[in-house]
């Protein structure tokens, strides 16, 4: 497969057409951010870590039925995806209160919900990807009637999915951000599923292993990737 021109530069990605129409190259790179790109850094080898465990994560949720733009792991930084039209409303599922949750809603960290709780944000940098509701969303035209519906069944199967996955791994999902696609009509989970995107908690110790590490400065951030890719690897 060979890589062509760079088509689009994200926060922690970047896309490379291919000779094929339909596939690009996904490289995911180091650099880290934090409070809507307020908060900028690297962190060493995260490019490298997110892209095994997003692979593997990947092939899991395809196994069990979730459409992805996953094609094949390439090397270190890159995997082969389908070229999707990225859908403008950013997923979040929330398992236990963290995050801006807490600051939003006056909640303790660590409280648990009576069920999970979902939310939408517009995809939106320069506005900080603000909350939104269904309602927006057909009012903006950002997503069908249909694709909403698409949107959130797979997202509370992956939500179930994952929390059985991690569990396995002892460590649980406290929550998660997902980006969905659409791919010849169709609507497939997108972007990537990685301690960049998930919120996960050592059960038993109740240790952060995921890029919290990185905002809120509690030091071993490469260590808490690598402990994350070592338990999905087996």
């Amino acid at each position: 497969m060979d890589k062509g021109t760079k088509i689009y530069e994200g926060k922690a990605k970047i896309m490379y057409a291919t000779d094929q129409a339909d596939l690009v190259i996904q490289y995911f790179k180091d650099d880290a951010t934090a409070f809507n790109a307020a908060k900028k850094g690297t962190i060493t080898r995260k490019g490298v870590m997110n892209n095994k465990i997003s692979s593997k994560i990947f092939e899991f949720l395809a196994f069990h039925g979730i459409p992805t733009h996953f094609e094949k792991y390439l090397s270190e930084r890159e995997m082969l995806v389908k070229k999707v039209a990225i859908v403008p409303v950013e997923v979040v599922v929330r398992n236990r209160a963290a995050g801006s949750l807490c600051r939003l809603m006056g909640v303790k960290e660590g409280t648990t919900f009576a069920s999970p709780i979902l939310e939408f944000c517009y995809k939106r940098d320069d506005l900080g990807d603000p909350l939104i509701n269904e309602s927006h969303i057909l009012a903006f035209q950002l997503a069908t009637a249909a694709e909403i519906a698409t949107i959130k069944e797979y997202t509370l199967k992956i939500n179930d999915l994952l929390s059985k996955f991690f569990k396995n791994l002892a460590l649980e999902l406290i929550d998660f951000k997902l980006e969905f696609g659409r791919y010849k009509g169709a609507i497939i989970l997108a972007d990537e599923i990685s301690p960049d995107t998930c919120r996960l908690w050592e059960i038993g110790t109740g240790k952060k292993l995921d890029k919290d590490r990185f905002r809120h400065n509690l030091g071993d951030i490469e260590e808490a990737y690598q402990e994350v890719l070592n338990r999905v690897s087996k």
